[in-house]
């Protein structure tokens, strides 16, 4: 045999080619479905979105109408109302939403035993449907048998009106989407602080810093990160609020107390019919998160360097 019979043939560039896609053929299958599901299921209702936000549909008939939505939902007097509420609930959510699962994970994270049964406390809420969590808070907050009115009656307090006042209501909500919301959140935190060193404490405790003290000298700068990263989060998804103010006051609330911004366009839609002020609001929405999404990613590498 001579020497070139020992050598195999060069394959030729399209039979690898063809190799290479028979090999990576699932591949590209999952990859075409997930841009299919995208394209379908957000990218779609986006563009819909914007399109419908300067459209008018009057009898069936389609007409362009300029900035006709976006005047119409800025001279509603509830547009500033919701926003006023909407921007409330953030800023309350924020304190409670935000602080109360990074300390519960801290104190989870200070256990040697029991973890697994204590995040599977935690996040028990996060796995109940919301209809179910809901009637539990209806139940607390009920003004003539509520669990609550009754710790009030017991310490002597005065019984409140929680989800009938306007001055408690949205408090009220605040709580219940904290307690039903937190258990995601307070497992990633315990995930973070699980990271941490032990000898960062140790060298703490050496220096005589408290337990306060290693929390704000240790723990925060070395959970920075995924905390500035919740906090984002945190601000998108509560300014988008709805599920728990329409089931616990019915969207409005007294006076108007707990009307959001995405209950609003839930009211321009289905309510009054009016799907371009609808998506003129949702798109005032959507340009707000985006820009303060840009602003965070801006600040964040602005920091990095």
């Amino acid at each position: 045999m001579g020497r070139g019979g020992l050598h195999a043939r060069p394959v030729p560039s399209g039979g690898r080619f063809a190799k290479s896609l028979r090999r990576n053929l699932t591949a590209h299958g999952f990859l075409i479905g997930a841009v299919l599901c995208f394209a379908v299921f957000s990218w779609y209702p986006m563009v819909r979105e914007f399109l419908l936000a300067f459209q008018k549909t009057e009898d069936g008939r389609t007409s362009w109408v300029g900035l006709d939505n976006l005047v119409t939902v800025v001279n509603d007097p509830a547009f500033w109302q919701a926003w006023r509420n909407t921007l409330l609930f953030t800023a309350l959510a924020l304190l409670l939403g935000f602080v109360v699962p990074f300390a519960v994970a801290i104190v989870i994270n200070e256990f040697q035993h029991g973890q697994g049964y204590l995040r599977l406390l935690v996040y028990l809420p996060v796995m109940l449907p919301p209809v179910a969590a809901v009637l539990l808070f209806k139940y607390l907050y009920d003004p003539g048998y509520g669990l609550l009115n009754e710790v009030f009656r017991f310490l002597h307090l005065p019984e409140q009106q929680w989800l009938q006042d306007p001055d408690t209501a949205m408090l009220a909500v605040v709580i219940a989407s904290t307690w039903m919301n937190m258990g995601g959140a307070a497992l990633i935190y315990l995930a973070a602080l699980q990271g941490i060193p032990g000898e960062l404490y140790e060298a703490a405790e050496l220096d005589g810093a408290g337990l306060f003290r290693k929390i704000w000298h240790v723990t925060i700068p070395q959970t920075r990160l995924i905390l500035s990263l919740m906090l984002l989060m945190q601000i998108i998804a509560t300014m988008q609020v709805f599920v728990e103010p329409f089931l616990l006051t019915g969207g409005a609330g007294p006076e108007g107390s707990t009307t959001t911004v995405v209950h609003l366009i839930y009211q321009y839609a289905f309510n009054f019919n009016n799907y371009g002020a609808a998506a003129a609001l949702g798109l005032l929405l959507l340009v707000l998160l985006a820009g303060f999404s840009a602003a965070y990613v801006k600040l964040s590498r602005a920091d990095d360097e």
